[in-house]
């Protein structure tokens, strides 16, 4: 398959430092004569060569040489193991060997299998053809000090180093352990693509971890740690699954033992030949994806491979007529970046769909703020949020800001869950009569003392206790529409990212800007229309959700009740209208300060409207819409309609042509905030 013959002797005309090259490479493993074969044997070549001039003429000589061992002998089984992810290796080796498998292994997984007592077969003996070396590893194996003025012709154009005549290089290509070299393509090669094998076990060198997680990888190193030898093996015992057992996962060595004793469940070796060509067809995604992002940076690729590995079936939906799974981006999963698919449950009932979706916006709320934070979420929406530096203060508050609603919900914190924390939530009576324990479905934060664990563990014994890691940033966003996907960059805009342009006569002072600030952060996780109602660092009261913007204040400022007298005012979109609309009644109950994008053909109305009435008015120049979409939408965002809806006096205004943005930089005041909530 990989190798090729010739019938008569062939020339090859190369250059010197080419033929040093292929004989340091080739000499100790070359044949002068041919060898017994069995019934697997390949063609080799025997390189001689004749010296003219300034070139080297390298003769082929074909010959078959394939060495008798026992590991080839006919009727025995054998397995390949090859693997750059070592778990459960050991367990595995030991298994087959006890079930009679001669192993056939390479490099760093044959020493850890002979460590582990397990008899190994090199895959050089089955092939008597080396492992190639590369011309750095080369260049590393030279040692002594050059001081002749002539080129060293091992190091040909990758050396800058003059020769010594003390140089110990042909010595220590002879005497190297191949298997602590570069190890290069030595499985591609007739004897292991030639059906001998009854289990191949392989996974690939970790692209993932290596690569993709590496934001500063030279595009050389990216380059080598492309697997060529493991896919190939993969693809070629999936194929032919009626006779070999691929196995690319390390979960299913159990299952592998088992089979192999007598368990014969037909559908078991398709099983695993599906798995072994989705786990090659995700890592080629990976690579394909890695080259684009090279040539062409951040435009989005013409086709793009999500590679989704099944995490766990679901008991339903959204509804229970539903049924439902959850899956994970496993290019994010293996180098674990963060996020609720990757986080830790330490306690309680299986996750449900809905939970994922609360918990994974309750999660991106909470990391948003610097401070000690606490959120709490019911269907996607955060109902209350607050920041203190004490952090039970913190969650009382939260609590505090819509009890109602925070009943059931999900509780996050963006510090550890300790001992005291862990009782405040485990004892912590309603606001509404005092007497009632909350209840909730998840608690999620980074971490958790042993003694918070436990207390929490006390209060139900269905309540999650996930443990999760901060979201990276400039991520991928994916929602479904019918026959498609919509693509986008994840919404990772910061304070530090805005300018609150003053347009209005007022100027807010430091704590309402503080506040506006707080206010933008939170209106960000809320569902279009959103508005949010904050002072001294607390959510007082949300509106969301809304086909109009002016039901959403007015929902905002009943929860917010008569707190909202100088409060901040923070709206993910602009306001359409002012004059006996949302600015007008906004400012009618006291508002302090009202933080926009901007960007109406009406803006003028609304800073007339709030000079009008002394209200600070700022413009961030950012939209933060966030819209319920297929998948992503709890209960209330589908029971309040369709939130994306748009008059066509938004649609008209909204726009680069009609922010103010940096234009305001000559003449008018901003805010560009340094501390973050």
């Amino acid at each position: 398959m990989f190798g090729f013959g010739v019938s008569s002797t062939a020339a090859i005309t190369t250059t010197a430092g080419s033929t040093h090259i292929l004989r340091a490479t080739i000499y100790p493993y070359s044949y002068s004569h041919s060898l017994p074969t069995t019934h697997h044997f390949s063609s080799h070549l025997l390189l001689t060569t004749s010296v003219s001039s300034s070139t080297h003429r390298l003769r082929c000589v074909p010959i078959k040489a394939m060495a008798e061992s026992a590991s080839s002998s006919p009727g025995s089984k054998q397995a390949l193991i090859s693997l750059s992810d070592k778990k459960d290796l050991a367990f595995v080796g030991n298994g087959l060997q006890e079930l009679g498998f001669t192993i056939v292994s390479t490099g760093g997984t044959a020493s850890a299998l002979e460590s582990a007592g397990v008899a190994v077969t090199k895959v050089e003996q089955l092939t008597q053809f080396p492992e190639m070396i590369l011309a750095t590893t080369i260049a590393n194996l030279c040692s002594g000090a050059c001081h002749r003025q002539q080129r060293c012709v091992y190091m040909t154009d990758y050396c800058q180093l003059p020769y010594s005549a003390m140089c110990h290089l042909p010595s220590a290509i002879d005497n190297a352990n191949f298997d602590q070299l570069d190890g290069r393509v030595k499985t591609l090669h007739p004897n292991i693509h030639g059906g001998t094998f009854d289990v191949v076990v392989v996974n690939l060198y970790p692209f993932y971890d290596k690569v993709t997680s590496s934001g500063g990888i030279e595009f050389e190193d990216g380059i080598e740690n492309i697997d060529i030898g493991g896919p190939a093996m993969i693809r070629a015992a999936a194929k032919n699954h009626k006779d070999v057992l691929v196995v690319v996962d390390s979960e299913d060595y159990p299952a592998l033992l088992e089979f192999l004793k007598g368990n014969q469940d037909e559908q078991f070796r398709l099983k695993l030949a599906w798995k072994a060509f989705q786990h090659v067809a995700s890592y080629d995604s990976a690579v394909s994806e890695w080259l684009w992002k090279q040539s062409v940076g951040d435009k989005f690729p013409p086709s793009l491979t999500v590679p989704l590995s099944l995490k766990s079936s679901l008991r339903y939906g959204e509804n229970p007529h539903q049924k439902a799974a959850f899956y994970v981006d496993k290019r994010l999963a293996e180098v674990n970046v963060g996020g609720i698919a990757t986080a830790i449950q330490h306690h309680g009932k299986e996750m449900s769909y809905n939970n994922y979706l609360d918990a994974d916006a309750a999660w991106n709320c909470v990391c948003e703020f610097r401070n000690p934070t606490c959120v709490v979420v019911k269907h996607t929406n955060p109902c209350g949020v607050a920041s203190r530096n004490d952090i039970l203060e913190a969650y009382r508050l939260a609590v505090k800001a819509d009890p109602v609603s925070a009943f059931g919900g999900i509780v996050a914190f963006n510090v550890e869950v300790d001992e005291v924390l862990a009782k405040e939530i485990r004892e912590f009576r309603s606001p509404t009569d005092g007497e009632t324990r909350m209840f909730y479905e998840i608690v999620v934060a980074p971490s958790y003392t042993e003694k918070g664990l436990e207390i929490l563990r006390g209060k139900s014994k269905t309540l999650r206790i996930l443990e999760a890691k901060k979201n990276e940033a400039g991520k991928l966003s994916l929602r479904q529409v019918g026959g498609g996907w919509l693509a986008q960059d994840s919404d990772d805009l910061t304070p530090n990212d805005i300018k609150f342009n003053v347009v209005s006569e007022k100027t807010p002072q430091e704590g309402e800007l503080r506040d506006a600030e707080f206010a933008w952060l939170c209106v960000k996780h809320v569902k279009s229309n959103a508005i949010v109602i904050a002072k001294d660092n607390c959510m007082l009261g949300m509106g969301s959700g809304q086909p109009n913007r002016v039901e959403s204040l007015r929902i905002a400022m009943r929860k917010a009740g008569a707190d909202v007298k100088g409060a901040a005012l923070a709206s993910d979109a602009f306001f359409p209208f002012a004059w006996k609309d949302a600015v007008e009644e906004a400012c009618e109950s006291g508002i302090g300060v009202i933080a926009e994008p901007g960007g109406s053909i009406r803006d003028q109305d609304a800073i007339d409207c709030c000079n009008k009435y002394g209200v600070s008015l700022l413009f961030t120049n950012k939209r933060n819409s966030r819209f319920p979409g297929v998948g992503l939408a709890g209960e209330d965002d589908r029971s309040c309609g369709d939130a994306a809806a748009m008059s066509t006096e938004q649609i008209q205004g909204d726009g680069p042509s009609s922010f103010r943005g940096e234009e305001r930089d000559g003449g008018d005041r901003f805010f560009k905030l340094t501390t973050v909530c």
